[in-house]
C-alpha cells in the first residue's frame, strides 16, 4: 500500500509506475544470463586456447564453475535461444516453418517464469533473433534488440542501458538477458584491441576482404554446380589461404578480448554497487563461431570423396562439432556455487532454464528436455548424464514438408540423421545416418558408417525413435502467425549477415 501526506487538506497525489525501493525482503538472487552470441568455447583461453583471449573469464573461473564440454543445440541464434529459454528443442517448439515463425505461446520462457515469480526482468540485446522476431519479449518489463554498429562495440551500449535500467528501476530481485554482438560477423574489433592478433595491418585487411568478397560474387553459381572451383580460384585471386584465414580467425579473438575486457568491467560495477554477493551470474554462448570452420571444410572439399560433399558446408554438416557448436557455460554465485569446479561431464543449453529456475528457488517446467545442473554446482546427488540431443529443421518450401537433423553425441560416437527430402543435390547424403568417431575426426569429415555397420544401425533407430517422440510432444505447442519485420529489424540483420 501507498500513503502520502500533504500541508494543504484536499491534496490529491498520483501515482505512476512507481519504484518502491528499500531493505532487499527475498533471499532469491538477481540473475544475470549473460549470451555471447556466437562466443565459442574452442577460442576462450578459459578453455585453453593458447591466445589469452579471456583473462577475465580465467578470473570469474575460479570464483564458480566452469562446464568444459557444453553444447547448444542448433547452429544459429533463433533455433538456439528459443530451445534454451523454455528447454525445449527446435522441432518440438514448432517454429520452423520460416525463419519468421514465433515461438508457441504454450512455450514458457524463461522471462515469463521469472516474471510471474516477481522478478523484474529486462531482456538487453544486439541480435533481433534474441528477441522480437523469436517473440522472446514476452513476460520482459524493459526491452531492445536492435543492433549496434558496430556490432563490435555491442557490449558497451548494452552495458549502459542495464544500469540506466537499474538506476531508474533499482528494486529487487531483478532477471536480464544480455545477447551481445560483439563477437559476431562482421569482427571490427576497436582499440587498442585491433591489432592485438592480426598480422598485416588494416590495409592488407581491407584489400584482403575486397578481394575475397569480389571472389565469392563472381563464383556464386559454381558453389553450388562444379567441384573444385576453390582451388583454382585461390590460384587466380593469389590470396594466401592460411594467411586469410589466419586472418579470420585473428579478428575473431581481438573481438573476443574486447568482450572478456568489457565484461570484466561490468563485474567490477556489480561488486562496486553491492549486487554481486546477491546476483547468480550464467555465460554462455548461442552457438559457436562456424564461420572459419565453414571455410575450412569448403578449402577441404576437393580432398574429400565425392560422396561426401554434403560436408563442404558448414551448416549441411554435423551440428555436433565443436567448432559449430561447443560454448562456454560458467555459473558464478558468491557464497552458494563453490568456486574453482570444473566438469568434464557433456551438458547441453537446454539445461540452463531448469538449473536457473532450481537455484533460484522456483518450480521446474511443466515440460522440459533439458535437466537442471543444480546437483552438479551444489554437489549434491541427483544428477544422471546422458548424451547431447542437436535438432534444426525448416519446410521445404516446394512440399511443405519439415526437413533437417536430428543428431546425438554420445562419448566418443557422433550420429546425424536427415530427416525429409534433401536440401540440394551438392548436399545429398548418400545415407541418412551418419556415424562419426569424433575422438579421432573431431571436424566429422569421414563418416564411418562402414567400419561400425552395426554401430550405424542402432544409432539411426535411437535417433528415429528420438524423433518421432519430439514430433509427439510438439502437439503440445501450436505455431502462430508469421512475425512481421520492421525497417529497423531488417537492418540490424542485415548487419549481422543473416540476410542481403
Amino acid at each position: 500500500m501507498l500513503e502520502t501526506q500533504a500541508a494543504q487538506p484536499g491534496t490529491v497525489a498520483l501515482w505512476s509506475a512507481p519504484t518502491v525501493s528499500g531493505r532487499r525482503s527475498s533471499a532469491r538472487p538477481n540473475v544475470i544470463f549473460y549470451v555471447i552470441d556466437g562466443g565459442g568455447a574452442d577460442q576462450m583461453s578459459v578453455y585453453g586456447y593458447n591466445r589469452r583471449t579471456t583473462p577475465n573469464l580465467e578470473r570469474l573461473a575460479a570464483e564458480g564453475a566452469v562446464f568444459e564440454h557444453a553444447y547448444s543445440n542448433s547452429t544459429w541464434t533463433k533455433p538456439s535461444t528459443t530451445s534454451f529459454m523454455t528447454s525445449l528443442h527446435n522441432s518440438v517448439l514448432g517454429n520452423v516453418g520460416d525463419r519468421f515463425d514465433p515461438l508457441p505461446g504454450e512455450a514458457r520462457t524463461m522471462a515469463e517464469r521469472f516474471h510471474a515469480a516477481g522478478y523484474a526482468t529486462a531482456v538487453i540485446a544486439s541480435n533481433p533473433w534474441a528477441g522480437s522476431l523469436s517473440t522472446l519479449e514476452r513476460g520482459v518489463d524493459v526491452f531492445r534488440d536492435l543492433w549496434v554498429d558496430p556490432t563490435s562495440g555491442s557490449s558497451v551500449e548494452l552495458h549502459r542501458d542495464f544500469w540506466d535500467w537499474r538506476d531508474a528501476s533499482p528494486g529487487e530481485p531483478y532477471w536480464v538477458h544480455f545477447q551481445t554482438t560483439d563477437v559476431h560477423a562482421e569482427h571490427r574489433p576497436p582499440a587498442p584491441f585491433a591489432h592485438m592478433f592480426a598480422p598485416g595491418g588494416k590495409a592488407q585487411e581491407a584489400r584482403w576482404d575486397s578481394t575475397l568478397d569480389q571472389w565469392r560474387q563472381r563464383n556464386a553459381a559454381l558453389i553450388q554446380t562444379e567441384p573444385g572451383w576453390q582451388q583454382r580460384q585461390w590460384a587466380e585471386t593469389g590470396i594466401d589461404r592460411k594467411h586469410y584465414f589466419n586472418l579470420i580467425r585473428s579478428l575473431f579473438d581481438e573481438t573476443m578480448a574486447h568482450q572478456d575486457y568489457q565484461l570484466g568491467r561490468f563485474i567490477e560495477r556489480l561488486q562496486e554497487t553491492g549486487q554481486w554477493e546477491n546476483t547468480l551470474l550464467v555465460i554462455a554462448a548461442d552457438h559457436s563461431f562456424s564461420g572459419s570452420d565453414h571455410d575450412f571444410l569448403v578449402q577441404l572439399a576437393d580432398l574429400l570423396p565425392p560422396e561426401w560433399l554434403w560436408a563442404r558446408r558448414g551448416r549441411s554438416g554435423a551440428i555436433f562439432r565443436s567448432s559449430v557448436s561447443r560454448v562456454p557455460l560458467v555459473f558464478i554465485w558468491s557464497g552458494h556455487i563453490a568456486g574453482g569446479q570444473r566438469f568434464r561431464q557433456p551438458v547441453s543449453m537446454i539445461d540452463v532454464l531448469p538449473t536457473v529456475l532450481e537455484l533460484a528457488g522456483l518450480p521446474p517446467p511443466e515440460v522440459l528436455q533439458g535437466q537442471s545442473l543444480a546437483p552438479l554446482l551444489l554437489g549434491r546427488a541427483g544428477w544422471q548424464p546422458r548424451p547431447v540431443i542437436f535438432d534444426e529443421f525448416g519446410k521445404d518450401q516446394r512440399t511443405g514438408e519439415l526437413r533437417g537433423r536430428i543428431e546425438i553425441l554420445d562419448g566418443r560416437w557422433g550420429a546425424s540423421l536427415w530427416i525429409g527430402p534433401p536440401r540440394d543435390t551438392l548436399n545429398h547424403r548418400p545415407t541418412p545416418l551418419l556415424l562419426f568417431d569424433v575422438w579421432n575426426d573431431p571436424l566429422a569429415l569421414r563418416p564411418v558408417n562402414d567400419e561400425h555397420p552395426d554401430l550405424a544401425r542402432r544409432y539411426s533407430q535411437l535417433l528415429q525413435r528420438q524423433w518421432e517422440a519430439h514430433r509427439l510432444l510438439a502437439r503440445r505447442f501450436t505455431a502462430g502467425g508469421s512475425v512481421e519485420l520492421t525497417p529497423e529489424q531488417l537492418e540490424s540483420l542485415r548487419a549481422l549477415g543473416y540476410i542481403r
